[in-house]
């Protein structure tokens, strides 16, 4: 099914080249919270490929995970009981693109607020402070960043993640190599294509919760907290995504479903997330 996933955002990602142009126009004047409170549903872009935040379960074939229950929860604060939520799959290199033609109406998927990504979308609040870590083979010599500043050292990422663009700056002397996904780097960080894989602390705990025989290392070198992007010009719409999420906080389901996913993580301090 990761294949079938793949193939459909590849789909979708030519359809954008052909529409963007006409797309991004009448998004830009549509009001996309009024919009969503007539269907009854919001389109949520989430990630199929991330344990724990956004992962098919290949029994079920549904998307399960942090980010698809705090999606759900929100939708049914904001449009009531019978509010529908609906989930594309989206990558790091795919999610804005599909969020500025129209095909989503947000973007939940672990998705760092930066000051360069402000420039094209609006974020809400933070909902997870991540941190950028390292996963490498247990018995390994990498312990940390400064391991990896050196050449020869070959770094895995995903194409368009923050992680990717943080290596340059905490080892530049590595070389990165960027993948489409995190399934393809851990495939290739098992076939010894490079020395460490990188990406925030929580995906990586969400790998090695799969894979035993890899381990996160080197603490956190960044912080990246995680927001839900808007398009531009939707401001009551992110206003009432801070609304939901606040609610959330305040009646104890943001800590329950925290609970859920990340409680017994060995390794990520789920406490120091608590809200």
């Amino acid at each position: 099914m990761k294949k079938i996933w793949h193939l459909l955002t590849i789909a979708a990602v030519a359809l954008i080249s052909i529409t963007v142009l006409s797309g991004c126009s009448s998004v830009a004047n549509q009001d996309v919270l009024k919009v969503d409170q007539k269907n009854k549903q919001i389109t949520w872009g989430v990630k199929a490929d991330t344990r724990l935040f956004g992962l098919e379960n290949i029994r079920t074939g549904k998307l399960e995970g942090f980010e698809i229950d705090l999606a759900k929860a929100m939708t049914k604060e904001i449009l009531g009981p019978n509010g529908k939520a609906v989930f594309v799959p989206v990558t790091s290199s795919t999610r804005v693109p599909l969020l500025k033609n129209g095909n989503i109406d947000t973007i939940m998927a672990t998705m760092t607020i930066t000051p360069e990504r402000e420039k094209q979308v609006d974020f809400t609040k933070s909902y997870f402070d991540a941190g950028q870590s390292l996963l490498v083979k247990k018995g390994s010599p990498i312990k940390n960043i400064q391991d990896l500043n050196q050449p020869g050292k070959v770094i895995l990422g995903v194409s368009g993640s923050n992680s990717v663009k943080n290596v340059a700056k905490y080892a530049p002397k590595a070389r990165v190599l960027q993948l489409s996904d995190y399934a393809q780097a851990m495939t290739d960080l098992k076939s010894k294509q490079g020395d460490a894989l990188t990406t925030d602390n929580g995906i990586l705990y969400g790998m090695a919760s799969e894979n035993p025989s890899y381990e996160v290392v080197g603490g956190n070198f960044t912080k990246e907290p995680y927001g839900i992007a808007v398009n531009k010009n939707q401001a009551p719409f992110r206003n009432k995504l801070n609304w939901a999420l606040e609610r959330l906080e305040k009646n104890g389901t943001y800590n329950r479903l925290l609970l859920k996913w990340f409680g017994n993580v060995k390794g990520f301090n789920y406490q120091e997330m608590k809200r």
